[in-house]
């Protein structure tokens, strides 16, 4: 008795393993060609043009402090020039935390214009993995398969989904 309800719950186990369905997907390539992430990419750049434009902005002036007080240091007594090393220094400092700030406000933006994206893929491989009842989907874009050879390469019915050709 022992043996028939073992053999039948091996078999169970067995045909319950051959039902599943792997997908498989390179998510780097599907978010490549979603047209909204060129307008994203875009909105980045130019974000990004921007703060380097203050930055080098800030630079000049830096610059100009340096080759003025250079030009001029035999003129400055003591406390002028201490004055001048002062304010050249504060620049340096104020460019400084500029740059730290700038990344800062680059990775928020870049954050705020992908996540849509990302979760935009995500819910159409949800709904292809759900219409297609695939057990497992696989990330090809990860590097964390090896072996992909028996799973369906789902991104073209996912771009379907997207209405991307």
């Amino acid at each position: 008795m022992k043996k028939i309800l073992l053999l039948s719950i091996l078999t169970c186990l067995t045909v319950a393993s051959y039902a599943q369905k792997f997908g498989h997907i390179n998510s780097q390539e599907l978010l490549s060609l979603m047209p909204e992430r060129i307008e994203a990419q875009e909105e980045l750049q130019k974000h990004a043009e921007r703060l380097e434009s203050q930055l080098m902005s800030m630079q000049s002036e830096y610059q100009a402090g340096i080759q003025e007080y250079q030009n001029n240091e035999a003129n400055y007594d003591d406390l002028k020039k201490q004055d001048k090393i002062a304010e050249i220094q504060g620049l340096e400092q104020r460019m400084t935390t500029f740059q730290q700030s700038a990344q800062e406000s680059i990775q928020k933006k870049e954050q705020e214009l992908f996540t849509p994206l990302l979760e935009k893929a995500q819910n159409a491989i949800n709904d292809v993995a759900k219409d297609g009842k695939y057990t497992y989907i696989l990330d090809t874009s990860s590097g964390s398969l090896l072996y992909y050879e028996d799973s369906e390469d789902i991104l073209s019915k996912v771009k379907k989904k997207l209405g991307i050709k």
